[in-house]
């Protein structure tokens, strides 16, 4: 795990890391590109920055397997995490210093706009025309999420992330709770539960924030479609003052009203992030949690014995897939949106800083995992659903129901509506967060508005 202060590097370059962090204390945060290239090309390897959590065992899988090439022998990468809640933070702070990673887990997207302006990040379009299979191995669709003009800039390294319902199914057995098909039946179900004891039927990590933002997004998409999010990114900031967005806040500020997300104000105390929200979808205290695909990865960890075995993961999964249940978001009658429309991470991506990229051949070498059949085997094992032209064929396994299912939702949906907080800038993230969390508090539908007005367009 990472130090809060610094990013550690690999033990032969101590004194590479050591010079790095004299050179941040004496020039600042602010950094020019000039010095950042220096304290670079000092270092042996590079660092491969991914967002801390249940999933970064496939990561560690990467880059053991790029270290053990030739080319990693002579230009090795070291993994550094950060915790998930501090992830995002923490890349503002670095990115424009000499402690910047040489690669770096992203969203595409709004999520590295910002870099990309500053001229931070390295096309990618060069590696592509070394080496064709790195460009030709994945869904163009995909790719495109990470393109910015002419060029590309990142190469996917997890999995499509949907949002979706994952649901007790022991609970709404014993409860006599059906699955929700519309929203009106959602809040019956929220009522029945409540009735039958459960106080918080809906599992919320609004202490993280970003959980309770999908509750908006399939909600304007539900009620609006999928144009009212695109015109607004596009500039329109009209489309928050809409009727279509007014009704959508008042169905939200039903659900709140109703108790779905427990007593007022419970959810503001708890977190995704510390498997708060996946503890009570597993022990009954909650039926439903809207949540990304990468749950299912977060409830077999703790299903999991604590071993790396296959046999521990298969009966993890086992257990998973006879508790929990999934089930894609309901209708709002007379909406606008198509029931088969998705919101969520189109993927996550690795990108490469211009000074990584100058300082370390093997990069490309190290990006080109990503697409093999071994990476790929490994993250359809723990639940993601890679975007490798050849990820159906190597489904299988205890996983292979709930990938089948997951790919079938992507694959039939008409619009799949990139997360807020990566389709805008990331420097809007805190205003956006903010003003999502605090509408389920105490904001009312004006000042929510006037908050998502004053985000900046991502175009």
């Amino acid at each position: 795990m990472l130090s809060s202060n610094k990013w550690s590097r690999r033990g032969a370059v101590a004194t590479a890391a050591a010079l790095a962090a004299t050179a941040v204390a004496a020039i600042g945060a602010s950094a020019s590109s000039a010095k950042m290239q220096v304290a670079h090309a000092a270092s042996a390897g590079f660092t491969v920055a991914a967002y801390g959590d249940s999933e970064n065992s496939v990561e560690k899988y990467a880059v053991a397997s790029y270290d053990a090439t030739a080319e990693g022998k002579s230009d090795p990468a070291t993994l550094e995490t950060f915790p998930g809640a501090d992830y995002q933070t923490k890349l503002q702070t670095i990115m424009s210093t000499s402690s910047a990673p040489d690669v770096f887990f992203n969203w595409g997207g709004g999520s590295i706009l910002q870099f990309q302006k500053a001229g931070l990040l390295e096309p990618l379009n060069g590696y592509f025309a070394s080496n064709p299979k790195l460009k030709s191995s994945f869904l163009p669709s995909i790719l495109s999420a990470a393109k910015i003009g002419a060029n590309y800039y990142g190469i996917p390294m997890r999995g499509t992330q949907p949002v979706f319902f994952f649901y007790n199914k022991t609970l709404l057995k014993t409860d006599g709770v059906s699955l929700p098909k519309t929203f009106p039946q959602l809040l019956a179900d929220v009522k029945k539960l409540k009735a039958k004891g459960v106080e918080t039927p809906i599992a919320l990590g609004g202490a993280d924030q970003w959980p309770t933002l999908m509750w908006y997004e399939y909600l304007y998409d539900r009620v609006a479609g999928p144009s009212l999010v695109t015109n607004a990114l596009a500039g329109d900031k009209a489309e928050w003052a809409s009727a279509a967005s007014k009704k959508a806040l008042a169905d939200i500020k039903t659900l709140v009203n109703a108790g779905a997300f427990g007593v007022d104000k419970s959810w503001d105390s708890v977190y995704f992030t510390k498997n708060q929200t996946a503890a009570m979808l597993q022990t009954g205290e909650s039926a439903f949690e809207l949540m990304g695909s990468w749950d299912y990865s977060t409830i077999q960890s703790q299903l999991d014995d604590g071993s790396s075995s296959a046999s521990a993961q298969k009966a993890a999964a086992t257990q998973e897939n006879s508790l929990i249940g999934y089930t894609a978001f309901p209708s709002v009658p007379g909406g606008k949106g198509n029931g088969n429309d998705i919101a969520g991470n189109t993927e996550n991506y690795y990108s490469v800083t211009k000074a990584g990229a100058a300082a370390n051949p093997g990069i490309a070498d190290f990006l080109a995992v990503m697409y093999s059949p071994g990476f790929v085997k490994k993250e359809l094992a723990i639940g993601n659903l890679t975007t490798t032209s050849n990820t159906k064929s190597l489904i299988s396994g205890p996983t292979s129901a709930y990938l089948t299912w997951q790919y079938n939702l992507v694959n039939k949906a008409p619009a799949f509506q990139l997360s807020w907080d990566q389709a805008y800038p990331q420097t809007d993230t805190n205003t956006m967060h903010t003003a999502v969390a605090n509408y389920f508090d105490t904001l009312n539908a004006s000042q929510f508005i006037k908050a998502m007005q004053s985000l900046t367009p991502a175009s």
